[in-house]
């Protein structure tokens, strides 16, 4: 029996990463090799960075609250305790929302934070 190889199969296989490497600098883009330990990688850090890119957003939405709450007279700590205490669930990027568009509604939310 003839041996069957795998051209038509591994071209198709190595021209995926080819592809997909389009775009980056040097032989990254053209080489097979390079281009797939690139991808490879890329792919691992676009995994990692989805769930970084979570708690960025999250300190970026406590560093907003927390500046509001200063100018308002209180600290972030005492201001999410007392939400808490007056049983109001509403999260820290619809907070910091309001601190920005809303400086009326938030000064609510300290009243209520603070009473």
């Amino acid at each position: 029996m003839a041996r069957i190889k795998g051209n038509v199969a591994g071209l198709r296989r190595r021209r995926k990463y080819v592809k997909a490497a389009k775009g980056q600098f040097g032989h990254r883009k053209s080489r097979y090799i390079q281009a797939r330990r690139s991808v490879i990688k890329g792919f691992t850090f676009a995994f990692r960075d989805r769930k970084v890119k979570k708690r960025h957003f999250r300190r970026l939405w406590i560093a907003r609250i927390n500046a509001a709450c200063r100018d308002a007279g209180i600290t972030y700590s005492r201001f999410i305790k007392g939400l808490s205490d007056a049983k109001i669930v509403i999260n820290r990027k619809m907070i910091s929302e309001l601190a920005i568009a809303s400086p009326a509604a938030f000064k609510q939310l300290v009243k209520i934070a603070k009473g």
